[in-house]
């Protein structure tokens, strides 16, 4: 009789079940068994923060898969409460013991899955180990931060790092009443995933949803009153908090890898191939714990996220039972809900792609999510980074609103299809009033790019001329909007400004000065690129326009309406761009 296949799981939550399942569903003879070191097999760990924010009321509900029916659907063998403490490789086998009884025994593999995770970072100062300090990574996190929430004993908390997870929970402690403030070491939210201009429009939005916001501070210590924290101290004062969340970021849980000789990148996740393959032919790793590969510059990255190790999982199955698969890697692909706005990304930022040596090309649309005269538009800003060598898209951010993981999405195919910013214009996207504009906003964006690259058009992106304004540069920033809608919001510059609007450009064109830096600016861009046009074609030659103009204008703005994002976009959008 031909002895079973033997495949061991080391790892609950996302990857380990996921492979798990698809082994068995590829095997239906092997001995599979899940190593899981809490009770807690198979959970949704993205949706930790919305039970401690109230969204989802019951625990239960982030059950994905109850650990009964491992055993009694699948005939998957599940070790829950049991801790993997050794890997011996030669002889196929892993040390186990029960975390609440000490019990150790050996369990035998013929191939073994890693699906250790990733741990939460913390800081290492005074104060550190006071009560109320904690992070979100776990089930037990969860149900100690809701227990604190439920229990009205909290009134101030303070997130230290405004990543993903951190402005989740913060959101959601906000509806709850809570006082919340973030503080974040870089100079934006979401730093490491989004461009300056995208992240200010959603910062702006953070505050005036009562969400307090401290970037470019880092913190020093913390301060306590009978072992529980009393004050977050920073570079640049004292806040109040009853609560701290730490949400700096997250590495790969690979201790049990390294002690087994195994081969750990230069990030510090698990070395695997593109089949997921550890050093050893009979390991696999997948998750958190591993390190991918950008699919945009094929460099080693980390990419913790819930839908990589799903896919890792699946792959990791058909391997171990015969298949060859393999992984193509990641763009970090991401979307987050902040209050009433949605904010995503994907491929690389500009200053990502500025650091891997491409000359990029990048445009701001602002727009909205389905026809105009169709009830219940919402906005959306995008920003699209594309190379200009090739045309190819690299990344691109969006925020509003209205739809952006739709177009996050859109995004995420083109750039996995190394398409340009052409093939990208001319997508065959579902249109009808409901769901979507004639031109979609990545079309435009599209378009705009082109344009550029073409010289029919050029650009300044908001810092650029604030930078200008700034430092008193001699250049005339020329308004071609209604004297009503500047009346409700301008940018105000200490050097020349004028305001023309469109239908009367042609025949005012003396008050415009030449041999002078012309930076033109609207609502949302369309006039200002018209604009530009008739310059040109009038011998205007160093003219340029802002782009986004007011609706993306990420600094203080003068009018009735002081920011720009209250200034709203127009009912209706000229998509002749």
């Amino acid at each position: 009789m031909t002895a079973k296949h033997k495949i061991v799981v080391i790892g609950g939550t996302a990857c380990g079940p996921k492979a798990a399942a698809r082994s068995r569903r590829c095997d239906q003879q092997a001995d599979i068994t899940i190593i899981e070191q809490t009770e807690y097999v198979s959970s949704a760990t993205c949706g930790f923060p919305y039970y401690v924010g109230g969204r989802i009321t019951q625990r239960k509900s982030l059950d994905v898969v109850a650990p009964a029916y491992f055993k009694k659907n699948m005939n998957i063998n599940l070790l829950s409460n049991t801790r993997a403490m050794e890997i011996d490789r030669q002889k196929q086998k892993v040390r186990i013991c029960g975390v609440q009884n000490g019990q150790e025994s050996w369990i035998e593999y013929d191939k073994l899955i890693l699906a250790t995770g990733s741990s939460p970072i913390g800081l290492s100062c005074e104060g550190s180990k006071l009560k109320g300090i904690c992070s979100l990574w776990t089930m037990f996190d969860a149900l100690k931060l809701r227990e604190l929430v439920d229990g009205r004993k909290i009134k101030s908390a303070v997130f230290v790092g405004a990543g993903l997870i951190g402005l989740e929970v913060a959101e959601g402690l906000v509806a709850q009443g809570l006082q919340v403030t973030v503080v974040e070491a870089l100079d934006w939210i979401l730093p490491k995933l989004i461009d300056f201009e995208i992240a200010a429009y959603a910062e702006r939005h953070l505050k005036k949803s009562g969400l307090q916001i401290i970037a470019g501070t880092s913190v020093v210590c913390f301060e306590g009153e009978d072992g529980w924290v009393k004050k977050v101290i920073t570079d640049k004062g004292k806040i109040d908090a009853d609560l701290v969340v730490m949400a700096i970021g997250t590495r790969p849980n690979v201790q049990l890898a390294a002690d087994a000789g195994l081969a750990i990148g230069s990030l510090g996740g698990i070395n695997v191939n593109l089949f997921l393959r550890t050093s050893d032919p009979n390991i696999y790793a997948g998750g958190d714990c591993v390190e991918n590969v950008s699919r945009i510059t094929q460099k080693k990255m980390l990419a913790p996220m819930g839908s990589t190790a799903n896919k890792h999982g699946r792959i990791i199955g058909t391997n171990v039972t015969g298949g060859s698969e393999t992984f193509p890697g990641v763009l970090g692909t991401a979307v987050v809900k902040l209050f009433d706005y949605n904010v995503g990304r994907v491929g690389l930022t500009q200053e990502q792609a500025k650091a891997e040596g491409y000359d990029v090309e990048t445009c701001l649309i602002p727009g909205l999510d389905h026809a105009a005269y169709y009830p219940g538009a919402r906005k959306v800003l995008l920003k699209l980074i594309v190379d200009k060598k090739t045309g190819k898209v690299l990344g691109g951010q969006g925020v509003g609103m209205g739809d952006i993981a739709k177009r996050i999405d859109v995004l995420a195919t083109a750039i996995s299809f190394q398409s340009t910013v052409e093939d990208l214009a001319n997508l065959d996207l579902a249109y009808a009033p409901p769901y979507n504009s004639a031109i979609d906003p990545v079309h435009n964006a599209a378009n705009v790019i082109r344009n550029k690259q073409s010289g029919m058009a050029k650009g300044f992106v908001p810092a650029e001329v604030q930078k200008k304004i700034t430092a008193g540069e001699d250049f005339v920033l020329l308004d071609v909007r209604s004297p009503q809608e500047k009346e409700n919001c301008y940018i105000e510059a200490s050097k020349q400004t004028l305001l023309i609007p469109l239908p009367e450009l042609c025949t005012r064109l003396a008050e415009v000065p030449r041999g002078t830096e012309i930076i033109i600016y609207c609502q949302t861009s369309n006039r200002a690129y018209q604009a530009l046009r008739i310059l040109k074609e009038k011998g205007y030659e160093n003219v340029r326009f802002l782009d986004g103009s007011i609706a993306a204008w990420p600094y203080e703005t003068a009018g009735i309406k002081p920011y720009a994002e209250q200034s709203g976009l127009p009912i209706a959008l000229d998509n002749g761009i």
